[in-house]
């Protein structure tokens, strides 16, 4: 297997080699991995290419779809976003309407980021990728220990969940626990 930041070149048992373009994340990933790997695929079509994008986790996988059935956002575009955050940052980005988190990738344009938000916020919803607790504990445990710590202060949870998201949504995801804790505070 050949591997290089923007795609692998995989021989099957066969001895037939095939591109397959990946995001830096599964590249990192890829780093620890010897010559024998699994990588999940998705397949494109075009009038003048076909094209294989690979990834080495399902929800990688998942996103890059829900990313490419947004008017505007193609596969090289998604993989762009792929490799420039997370999942979980991508999906926390969608669910605090943090146009600003998503505007920061380089060639989206506030316009693009904004439709991101719109086409992908009720869809990503209804996928398994979304449930809030897997992407707010895996991304964003400043939110959660915050929150703990709110509730064992005696504020009531939705109160305290809802001022925090207000904060996160104004602010974006980079604070720290007790930077949410004391804003919180003042909203409460």
């Amino acid at each position: 297997m050949e591997k290089n930041p923007a795609c692998v070149v995989v021989e099957t048992a066969g001895g037939v080699g095939f591109n397959i373009n990946i995001s830096l994340a599964t590249f990192s990933a890829l780093k620890d991995v010897g010559e024998e790997v699994k990588l999940l695929t998705y397949y494109i079509v075009k009038e003048d290419a076909h094209v294989l994008y690979g990834f080495l986790e399902e929800e990688e996988r998942e996103l890059f779809k829900l990313l490419i059935s947004v008017n505007g956002i193609g596969p090289n575009t998604a993989r762009l976003i792929l490799s420039s955050m997370s999942v979980g940052e991508v999906l926390n980005a969608i669910a605090t309407e943090d146009v600003r988190a998503i505007q920061s990738i380089k060639g989206i344009g506030a316009k693009t980021a904004q439709r991101v938000i719109i086409e992908l916020k009720d869809k990503a919803k209804k996928t398994e990728l979304s449930s809030t607790a897997k992407i707010s504990v895996t991304y964003n445990n400043n939110k959660y220990e915050a929150l703990s710590a709110l509730i064992a202060l005696g504020f009531a949870k939705a109160g305290a969940e809802s001022a925090l998201d207000k904060i996160i949504k104004a602010e974006g995801i980079n604070l720290t626990v007790e930077e949410l804790i004391k804003r919180a505070l003042k909203l409460l």
